[in-house]
C-alpha cells in the first residue's frame, strides 16, 4: 500500500511538470473548469485502481494468514502424537522387559 502511495504522488508530481512545462503555463489556467475535471477524474480513477489492488492484497494476505495458522495447528499436533507415541513405547518397553533371575531357564 505504501508503494501505490508513492506511485501516486510520483504520477501527480510528473503531471504537473508535464504541465508546468508547457509554453502557455498559468497557475490561473491551473485552476480553469476543464483542468479541474481532468484532476479530478485522475484523482477518482486512482481511487478506484488503490481500491481494487488493496482489496485484492488484504484477501491474499487474510488467505496467507489462514495457512500460517493452520500450518502451526499441524505442527502442534505432530509434536503432541510424536510425545503421546515416544510415551507409549517407553510404556511397552517397561512393561515387556523380563527379570532373568525371576524365570530361570530350564536345563
Amino acid at each position: 500500500m505504501k508503494n501505490l502511495t508513492f506511485i501516486g504522488i510520483l504520477l501527480l508530481a510528473l503531471a504537473f511538470l508535464l504541465y508546468y512545462l508547457l509554453p502557455e503555463f498559468s497557475v490561473v489556467k491551473l485552476f480553469e473548469p476543464i483542468n479541474l475535471m481532468g484532476i479530478l477524474a485522475g484523482i477518482g480513477i486512482g481511487l478506484i485502481i488503490g481500491g481494487i489492488v488493496g482489496y485484492v492484497s488484504k484477501g491474499t494476505a487474510l488467505k496467507q494468514e489462514e495457512k500460517r495458522r493452520e500450518l502451526k495447528q499441524l505442527r502442534k499436533e505432530k509434536e503432541d502424537l510424536e510425545r503421546q507415541a515416544a510415551a507409549l513405547a517407553q510404556q511397552q518397553t517397561v512393561t515387556y522387559t523380563t527379570d532373568e533371575n525371576q524365570n530361570p531357564p530350564n536345563y
